[in-house]
């Protein structure tokens, strides 16, 4: 058993303290991760790795309840926070961007900054996510860690527990099939592939 699989327990058992060893053993990695999905986005965008980390950490710790079993599990949780984050941060800015709000000068916080990708794009990409996870797991898995994440297809294979050419299998398929969903019955020619 690795410190991180240890670290995991004793925060699932309470132990306050082994929060902040968690936040000490993963910031490094989860950054990397942050930082490769900032790398591929459009030049200027001015949401920083670290505020990603930090606003997906603070979603992890502040779970109730939430254990994690494994290195696996915790990154995929991560992921996921980080999805969550850039997801809402698109609706936020397109929502202020149409007028909404009521008027008031909004405070902005680092980690409340516009994602760099096209909003209507990364709203497209996550709700069609959303019908791929009903579809199939893995695929919408693979689809998190590449698409929000920014991981690569062997750093998907490590962090999901297969072999890469499984990866970039699902990865191919999932593409097809996000395009079908986000164009519509009428682009898709009614075919579902799996």
């Amino acid at each position: 058993m690795d410190d991180l699989t240890k670290i995991l327990e004793q925060v699932g058992a309470g132990d306050a303290a082994s929060l902040n060893q968690l936040y000490d053993l993963v910031h490094a990695e989860l950054r990397a991760m942050a930082g490769r999905k900032m790398a591929s986005e459009r030049p200027g965008h001015s949401l920083q790795p670290t505020a990603l980390v930090n606003e997906a950490y603070l979603r992890l710790a502040g779970s109730e309840g939430m254990t994690w079993k494994n290195r696996r599990h915790f990154f995929a949780a991560a992921s996921e926070a980080m999805r969550r984050t850039l997801v809402e941060n698109a609706r936020r800015k397109r929502q202020l961007k149409r007028g909404g709000g009521d008027g008031k000068q909004v405070e902005l916080f680092e980690s409340r900054i516009v994602a760099p990708v096209e909003d209507d794009k990364l709203l497209q990409v996550h709700d069609a996510l959303e019908i791929l996870a009903r579809e199939d797991l893995m695929k919408a898995e693979i689809v998190k860690l590449r698409f929000f994440v920014g991981l690569k297809h062997q750093e998907i294979a490590d962090a999901i527990g297969v072999n890469e050419k499984t990866v970039r299998r699902h990865w191919a398929v999932a593409k097809v099939r996000l395009f079908e969903i986000i164009s519509g019955p009428s682009q898709s020619n009614g075919t579902r592939r799996s």
